[in-house]
Order: structure tokens, then C-alpha cells, then sequence
């Protein structure tokens, strides 16, 4: 069964760091397009990060620096970690896992079958 689920989010100061994990089942083994979307108040949701199966991953020129994509995986649970560093206010986003089970081939702009329900970053100045 494909389930994924955010956790991590939470509020820190202007400069501080938030490590947020995605735990996605049913994608242990396969091919697979997955990463963090996000999501503030009035504005269009965005690609922060993919990851490819093949390794190669695509930030969004917004976080290039500072954020950083890693993963593990357990039995048939792959887990994506996010580790954002020198948050800034305009870094305030509802983040969301996304996943499905094929290459990524449209960077930041591949459309995801398989969502979780979001955790929420807010970053105080």
C-alpha cells in the first residue's frame, strides 16, 4: 500500500534550521519521481526538490545552498529527509511529500500521483 507521511515542520527564527522526513511506503524497490513541494498562503504551490531513482536530484534555485536532500530505506519504506538551513520568512510553506513511480523527466515540474498531508514550516524575522 503507497502512503506517505510528512513530519518535522514546526516555527524557528529568521536564519534558523528545520529537518523535516517523509516516510514513503511501497516505494522501496522500484523506479520511482519524489521529493517536497510546498505551498504558502495565496500563492502557487512549488517545487522545492526531486529526487530520481537514478540518484540525481533537482532544487529549485530558491534553496540551492541551503537546503539538502537525503534518504534511507528500510524493507519497502523510503524515507526522504530534508534538511533546511538558514530558513527565511519567505521559506513559510505548507511542505508536502510527493511521489510516483517513474523518472523524473520534467524537473521540478513532473505532476505526482501520490501525496501526503502536508506538515507546515513558518519562519519568524
Amino acid at each position: 500500500q503507497v502512503q506517505l507521511v510528512e513530519s518535522g515542520g514546526g516555527s524557528v527564527q529568521d536564519g534558523g534550521s528545520l529537518r523535516l522526513a517523509c516516510e514513503a511506503s511501497g516505494f522501496g524497490y522500484s523506479s520511482y519521481c519524489m521529493g517536497w513541494f510546498r505551498q504558502a498562503p495565496g500563492k502557487e504551490r512549488e517545487g522545492v526538490v526531486l529526487i530520481d531513482s537514478d540518484g540525481s536530484a533537482t532544487y529549485a534555485d530558491s534553496v540551492k545552498g541551503r537546503f539538502t536532500l537525503s534518504q534511507d530505506i528500510a524493507k519497502n519504506i523510503r524515507t526522504l529527509y530534508l534538511e533546511m538551513n538558514s530558513l527565511k520568512p519567505e521559506d513559510t510553506a505548507m511542505y508536502y511529500c510527493a511521489a510516483d513511480f517513474f523518472h523524473c523527466l520534467d524537473g521540478l515540474g513532473n505532476i505526482l500521483g501520490y501525496w501526503g498531508q502536508g506538515t507546515q514550516v513558518t519562519v519568524s524575522s
